[in-house]
């Protein structure tokens, strides 16, 4: 028998992580790349020393305190962690790892890209492109929004808030942001900071959310907060669908308060709530910021480096519990 550890790996991950985990594991893998049910993931875990989970796999407090006593640690391939439970693995004493900073640039890309598309109203240019719908030039046509010289507000200036800034000002943009802590001066750069989601949010042309997903950033964006944008402005989202409440913000793109919007995650997706599919002036990917192939191995290899340090006894570097 192997004396190798066993790791049960819950989706199919690039071709360079798995020839990793092949080398050093016992490795468990989902060849035909479904999504395990509770009772699936419980069942196949049986003997397994870890666990590598993407977002897809809800590690519920039920389904950490049914998992086997052989689990030792929970690697997920994400940077995002609001799919497990961090307390019921805490009170089972298995270690949980996520894979920061690796997918930054990549998820920085794509809100630009979902601000650029939402503004220009790409969604339609294209439909109108493939349908043949396309009937001439007027100087009215196709109007959207140009992003060069706008207020762009960010939520959440982390890593990916603070690269998002970095690259909208190469569009001549004026960033304002709110964020906790206040960043330092030089990681500031000229920003405008706000002490409050409130106070930022009427400074905001462009709102590009990059907070996690917490019980304390729950609906953050509702209607509340929607109305203290200005008339007319565009909301991104490429963090977690969670944050914003979907009544709210469809009501606010109906009603032409909001001109358009950007959204590259949703809640209970991929079931999405339909009514999105129905507005012409939204831009909506699924779930691609990290979408890369030089981001999904680096985000497989920063979850093998974790994995490493435990199985040898170490301390991981990216440990959350």
């Amino acid at each position: 028998m192997s004396d190798k550890a066993v790791v049960l790996v819950t989706r199919k991950l690039p071709q360079a992580v798995e020839a990793r985990l092949e080398q050093d594991y016992d490795a468990r893998f989902n060849n035909e790349d479904k999504v395990y049910t509770s009772e699936e993931l419980i069942e196949l875990a049986a003997g397994a020393d870890a666990i590598i989970p993407c977002h897809t796999e809800k590690l519920t407090a039920e389904v950490i305190q049914r998992l086997p006593d052989s689990i030792r640690a929970i690697c997920s391939f994400s940077v995002g962690y609001d799919h497990i439970d961090l307390d019921a693995a805490r009170a089972r004493g298995i270690i949980v790892t996520n894979t920061p900073e690796v997918l930054s640039d990549a998820t920085a890309e794509i809100a630009m890209l979902c601000m650029l598309g939402a503004a220009r109203r790409a969604y339609e240019g294209e439909r109108e492109i493939r349908t043949e719908t396309w009937a001439d030039w007027s100087a009215t046509y196709q109007l959207g929004i140009q992003v060069t010289g706008k207020r762009l507000g960010i939520l959440g200036a982390g890593r990916v808030g603070q690269i998002m800034a970095r690259r909208a000002r190469g569009f001549d943009m004026e960033i304002h942001y709110y964020k906790r802590n206040r960043l330092s001066a030089n990681l500031e750069a000229g920003a405008i900071y706000h002490e409050s989601v409130e106070a930022l949010l009427p400074h905001c042309d462009f709102l590009s959310i990059h907070c996690p997903a917490t019980p304390e950033t729950h609906h953050l964006i509702n209607a509340e907060r929607i109305a203290l944008l200005p008339d007319g402005a565009v909301v991104v989202n490429t963090a977690r669908g969670a944050v914003v409440d979907d009544n709210a913000l469809i009501e606010a793109l109906r009603s032409g308060k909001l001109f358009a919007a950007g959204l590259d995650v949703f809640n209970n997706e991929p079931n999405i709530d339909p009514r999105y599919k129905e507005l012409a002036n939204t831009f909506l990917l699924p779930h691609i910021g990290s979408a890369t192939r030089e981001t999904r191995d680096a985000m497989g290899f920063r979850a093998l480096d974790n994995l490493d340090a435990i199985m040898a006894g170490g301390e991981p570097r990216d440990r959350l519990v």
